[in-house]
């Protein structure tokens, strides 16, 4: 889907306190930025934000970094890091290859991937967020026994994440296929943008949580 260009997009991320810039100088040193040593969630691909920012402002405790390579929509999430004052919230815009390049060995807590790019080709497969590749990157940068968190309405998709886990040397801990329905999972469910649109249209919404296996 073509995302439409944003006026002033590009400016406006540029200008926000909620935006770090030098994202790859701070590798090792994100508990520095925040000034706490609060544990440290990150959600990849967050679009416009409304999930991110609903965690960073239920829970002051945690502190969180938003990751978005369009610009079009990581202004909106801006908007309303500022509307909130969120000081436990920043956001980086890259593309998620980099993350790496971005935190240290065992920096992160917990990762979020919601409604990621399915990239149907077969072809496209180790572009997926949910692939061998991505979760050998997840297991640089995640603490020993953290976890993964993924949401999709996409079955093709997900059927993918669950068979590619394991093979990864990976532990599914949770799976639903129909999360509105998860008498367990479903509870505190902060739910996305495109869950709100999705669920709306009837589309079944599932989850998993993984962890490494260690």
């Amino acid at each position: 889907m073509r995302l439409r260009n944003v006026k002033g997009s590009e400016e406006a991320i540029e200008k926000s306190e909620h935006v770090v810039h030098n994202h790859e100088e701070q590798k090792g040193k994100w508990s520095e930025l925040f000034g706490n040593e609060n544990p440290i969630y990150i959600e990849i691909g967050m679009g416009k934000g409304k999930f991110i920012t609903t965690l960073a402002q239920k829970n002051s405790n945690i502190n969180y970094i938003g990751i978005e390579k369009y610009s079009s929509v990581l202004v909106r999430a801006i908007d309303k890091a500022k509307e909130l004052e969120l000081s436990n919230l920043k956001f980086v815009k890259m593309d998620a290859e980099d993350i790496l390049e971005t935190f240290n060995k065992y920096e992160i807590d917990k990762i979020y991937l919601n409604f990621s790019d399915p990239w149907p080709k077969d072809r496209h497969a180790r572009r997926r967020l949910t692939s061998r590749e991505y979760l050998k990157k997840y297991d640089v940068i995640l603490k020993p026994e953290s976890c993964i968190e993924f949401k999709t309405d996409n079955r093709l998709l997900f059927d993918f994440s669950v068979e590619e886990i394991p093979a990864a040397g990976w532990e599914l801990k949770a799976c639903t296929y129909d999360l509105h329905h998860d008498e367990v999972l479903n509870v505190d469910n902060v739910m996305t943008e495109y869950e709100e649109k999705f669920s709306k249209a009837g589309n079944p919404i599932h989850k998993l949580i993984a962890v490494r296996e260690r």
